[in-house]
């Protein structure tokens, strides 16, 4: 998660591209993930309410603390393992 968190919020804050540098990150993130033997990861906890403490975990690592931003990179990773878990089912 903190290898996600880190990889992810410096991918935002380098903001290489006009538009689109969200769907990139989630992406690079999807793909670190597969490497990683996790299952396609579930981003939902970054929607709604989750969406305030995913902005302040980007907020947080503009000073290099990424512990914030790993927190909600936990969520969707256990979140992500029930429901391809509850797929196989």
């Amino acid at each position: 998660a903190l290898a996600l968190a880190e990889v992810h919020a410096e991918l935002i804050l380098v903001h290489p591209f006009r538009e689109g540098n969200g769907r990139l990150a989630r992406l690079l993130a999807l793909l670190m993930a597969l490497q990683a033997g996790l299952p396609p990861l579930d981003f939902s906890p970054m929607l709604g309410r989750g969406r305030r403490i995913y902005i302040g975990g980007i907020h947080a690592a503009m000073g290099r603390d990424y512990l914030p931003l790993a927190t909600v990179f936990e969520k969707i990773i256990v979140r992500s393992k029930r429901r391809a878990a509850a797929n196989m089912q």
